[in-house]
Parts: C-alpha cells; sequence; structure tokens
C-alpha cells in the first residue's frame, strides 16, 4: 500500500504517531537531545493525542525546543510565489538573493520547527490527518534537502520514505502494539539524521 493510502486509512493513533515519528527523526534539526519527544510517545501509548496529556506534553516540548509559536508558518526560502504583475523586477531579484542565502540546513530547519509548531494540541482526526500528511511531506522535502544526490529521491528520501511506511502499517497493524517498534523505526532514521548533520557541519568547519 502507498504511503498516501496508508495515511488516508490511518485511525487517530495511527496518525499522531506517523506525525510525530517524522518530527522525532528531525530533532537533530532543532538542537533538541534524543528524549525530547518521548513524553508524547508515553502520551499516544496512554490513552492517544486526544488527552490532556498530549496537549501538556506538546507545549513542553514546544518550550523546550524554543518553538512556543503554533502559528508559525513561515520557512525561509518556501514563501508563496508573487501573484503575477505584483512586484517590479527589482523586487523579485531581491527575493532570489534572500533565497539563495538561505543554507539547504535552515530551510531543513525551518520545516522541522513547522511540524513542531503546527501540530495540534487538542486535536481529531480531521486535524490529525492534515498534521500527518503536512509532516510526511515536511520530512521528506527535509531529507531531499540534505541528500547527497543532486536530484530525484537519492538515499536518504528513500530511507525515509520507508521508514513512514513501516510506521503506519505497524500501527495499522498492531495498534497500541506498534508503538514500540514505530518508537524502534524513528530512533534509528533520528541517529542517521543527526549523523548526517555532523558531517554536514565538519564539512563546512
Amino acid at each position: 500500500m502507498s504511503l498516501v493510502d496508508l495515511i488516508a486509512r490511518a485511525d487517530e493513533r495511527g496518525l499522531a504517531a506517523s506525525g510525530l515519528a517524522c518530527l522525532d527523526r528531525c530533532v537533530p534539526l532543532l538542537g533538541g537531545d534524543d528524549e525530547v519527544l518521548r513524553p508524547l510517545w508515553s502520551s499516544l501509548a496512554d490513552g492517544g493525542a486526544d488527552g490532556d496529556a498530549w496537549g501538556e506534553r506538546l507545549a513542553k516540548a514546544r518550550a523546550e525546543l524554543d518553538c512556543a509559536d503554533p502559528s508559525a508558518d513561515t520557512v525561509p526560502g518556501f514563501g508563496p510565489d508573487p501573484a503575477p504583475g505584483s512586484g517590479s523586477g527589482a523586487e523579485t531579484e531581491t527575493e532570489a538573493e534572500t533565497e539563495a542565502a538561505v543554507s539547504d540546513e535552515d530551510r531543513a530547519a525551518a520545516l522541522a520547527r513547522r511540524m513542531l509548531a503546527t501540530a495540534p494540541g487538542d486535536p481529531g482526526a480531521s486535524a490529525l490527518r492534515a498534521w500527518a500528511d503536512a509532516c510526511s511531506a515536511a520530512a521528506l522535502q527535509i531529507h531531499r534537502l540534505l541528500d547527497v544526490a543532486a536530484d530525484g529521491d537519492g538515499p536518504l528520501v528513500a530511507a525515509e520514505r520507508r521508514r513512514q511506511v513501516a510506521v503506519l502499517e505497524l500501527l495499522a497493524g498492531r495498534g497500541a502494539g506498534g508503538l514500540r517498534p514505530a518508537l524502534e523505526v524513528s530512533t534509528e532514521g533520528r541517529r542517521v539524521l543527526r549523523a548526517v548533520v555532523s558531517r554536514r557541519a565538519r564539512g563546512r568547519s
């Protein structure tokens, strides 16, 4: 089954786990430690994302990662295209220069921050599905930005897609029992991304 189909068929716990797993794998971009989102995983094990604990722990994670504003929706280099005829050539050139000055790491970090900022604090199925879908796309884009391949789906992107599918299949097949192996899948991906981020940082030094 495709990733799109799995998200469309997932229940509330599966959707919450899918979005959370995408975010968890990208924590190295936010400067967080490996345990910062563990309380949210515990919330899913205890009763899903519809309890008070989810909202409280989400707020704490935002505070710890300095991402407390859930209305944040600005991603450097990923702003909306200007309407035709709405700007001068000078403005377009300035925007292009600004976008060029933003590194791939900055864009990836902004996408990860938005995943956390837009997580529904008091979610229903529709809110979770929209968030899970957005997190899936953002996580794939993050891995695309940091991939060694020049274009297309390189090894990082392909591995991230496999992990997203694995998490959704685990929750679909095992329910709450799939949370632990889903967390293990996410942990593996986080270690890979942390190594990629460290390697790119060394390359710039």
